[in-house]
């Protein structure tokens, strides 16, 4: 079951980011979550959990500045548990059906190339690369590239888009 991240989800959600964060190379991030910032992130953002503790998804501004306002950049995590279930195709298409409703028109994957897996489901997922930018992350003692992915959430109807 998905639902709206509480409060009381900080805790778990604190500890799995952290996990990752700690414990791969997935994300350049090597700045531990604090169970403060998660709960403020929870008031501020749609965060969405699986009710089993098994992961998130959640989606925020891409860029800053009012050009960028229908674009969104996602962050989706699964607890090794819930791995390999489907749930994380259930989560992300949650996520993305209210960022659609939600008016937004692109949701951006920003992706670590030691993460293949994650290339993977994102096309499953209908995201198309974009972009790749070799070397630009460090983690680790280790240069890292990043892959820019992204999907339409709202596609645009070809006929009001002729010339």
């Amino acid at each position: 079951m998905i639902r709206p991240a509480t409060s009381v989800d900080a805790a778990w959600i604190t500890d799995l980011w952290n996990a990752v964060i700690d414990g791969s190379l997935i994300t350049f991030t090597t700045v531990p979550k604090t169970q403060a910032g998660i709960a403020e992130l929870i008031t501020t953002r749609p965060v969405f959990v699986l009710s089993d503790q098994g992961g998130f998804a959640t989606y925020g501004p891409f860029r800053d500045g009012p050009g960028y306002s229908a674009t969104v950049e996602h962050t989706v995590m699964l607890a090794p548990h819930a791995q390999g279930q489907g749930q994380g195709r259930a989560l992300m298409t949650y996520l993305m059906d209210h960022g659609r409703e939600a008016g937004k028109h692109i949701m951006v994957a920003g992706i670590s190339g030691a993460n293949p897996g994650a290339v993977a489901f994102h096309e499953r997922l209908g995201f198309q690369q974009v972009g790749h930018m070799p070397e630009v992350g460090r983690k680790a003692q280790q240069w890292l590239d990043l892959i820019l992915m992204q999907k339409h959430l709202n596609p645009p109807d070809s006929a009001a888009h002729t010339r």
